[in-house]
């Protein structure tokens, strides 16, 4: 029988860390003064990264098997010399697993084919397949094997995690996010500065907190963070970060601090959408599995499309540059919870042809005009890259 959780932190904010580690590993998206007084030293670090130059920030949203095209993505980005070094990744849910790949470099290029294409992904669909019933019998997982996490603790290395560490005292920032359940708000965890702190507590709570970014709810069990504040013992329960944030550059605070972000006018930001913003209409069957599938996807996209305006606006206050893509409405959108090597394989060749081609990023209003747009010639559509298919709008 699993342990008996403990009760959660009784404040919303609070100063509670996992035993150990210090306060500026993580921070929660609605705490403004934390968010004040860490940010200009973040600000610091990015800039001496990039060496006087304008930053180059990656966005990496959720999208579970969708994440294979992300991946593909950064690797024909590679393939093409054309790849940026990125200052500040962050990414969320599937996004979560790219993201220190894409910290990283294109050193790292056959290890993310790998763990997006490779056999090992693709048992992850038994657990699609039994998830929701299981998660319903045995919540916290059956008997601590799960399958999520045997994948994580194979992928995410003690040699990659100090590569990560190495970076990090760069300056360079890995970001990601999960969202706490008990509190239902996202958190913003500082991957980096878990690498840089060192001993075996490290490698456990950096893989820890990739799983809780991408466990969706009824299908992976939650992750128990253990954190302490002053004497006190508490159990967080985290899940997917797409739950509360699928996408971002900075937390919800961040509009409402000016200052904070002007030292990133002239910033690339790239957002990779690992999935589409508008679909094409599919007869659900009349399945309860499904139609929950339907149900969740749906409102991922709407969530993602919102989260993708305050990216938006963040850009257009602080006068950065903003380069986008995500699967065009035209390709056929499978599930994003098949992780069949095949659909993987096609995702994941996909966003490599077309990152290799220069026909992947798309401006935000061409974006919109795409969706909206009907393609006469539906099979030339399907194949297209998303800035290819820009060429055909009217």
């Amino acid at each position: 029988m699993p342990t008996p959780r403990r009760p959660p932190p009784p404040h919303l904010v609070n100063d509670a860390v996992p035993e150990g580690f210090s306060p500026s590993i993580r921070l929660l998206t609605v705490d403004r003064r934390q968010f004040v007084t860490r940010s200009p030293g973040w600000l610091r670090g990015l800039q001496t990264a990039a060496s006087g130059k304008p930053s180059n920030i990656l966005v990496l949203s959720g999208g579970g098997a969708n994440a294979a095209f992300g991946a593909g993505v950064l690797v024909g980005l590679s393939k093409a010399h054309i790849r940026p070094q990125f200052q500040l990744v962050t990414g969320v849910s599937a996004g979560a697993l790219l993201a220190p790949f894409a910290f990283l470099g294109l050193s790292w290029d056959a290890q993310l084919r790998k763990a997006f294409t490779g056999g090992d992904i693709e048992h992850l669909q038994h657990s699609i397949v039994f998830g929701t019933i299981g998660r319903i019998l045995f919540p916290q997982g059956m008997g601590g094997h799960d399958l999520l996490k045997a994948l994580v603790d194979d992928t995410f290395t003690d040699t990659m995690i100090s590569a990560i560490a190495r970076e990090a005292e760069t300056g360079r920032l890995l970001i990601v996010a999960t969202t706490d359940l008990d509190s239902q708000e996202a958190v913003l965890w500082n991957m980096g500065a878990i690498a840089l702190h060192g001993g075996p507590e490290t490698n456990d709570l950096f893989r820890e907190v990739l799983v809780a970014s991408a466990s969706i709810p009824g299908v992976f069990p939650p992750v128990m963070i253990r954190v302490r504040e002053g004497a006190k013992i508490y159990d967080e329960m985290h899940v997917d970060g797409s739950v509360t944030t699928p996408l971002f550059v900075a937390p919800l605070i961040a509009q409402t601090v000016p200052a904070v972000h002007a030292n990133l006018a002239s910033a690339d930001v790239y957002v990779i959408v690992n999935g589409h913003l508008a679909m094409r209409p599919d007869e659900v069957p009349v399945n309860t599995l499904k139609v929950l599938e339907r149900s969740y996807s749906a409102g991922l996209t709407y969530e993602t499309r919102d989260a993708l305006n305050t990216v938006i606006a963040l850009a257009q206050r602080d006068g950065m540059h903003l380069h986008m893509t995500f699967l065009p409405t035209t390709y056929p959108s499978g599930s994003f919870l098949d992780f069949h090597r095949e659909h993987l394989r096609q995702l994941f060749g996909y966003g490599e042809e077309c990152a290799k081609e220069g026909l992947l990023w798309t401006s935000v209003a061409a974006s919109i005009q795409r969706n909206v747009y009907r393609h006469s010639n539906a099979k030339k559509a399907a194949s297209a890259c998303p800035a290819a298919v820009l060429s055909d709008v009217p």
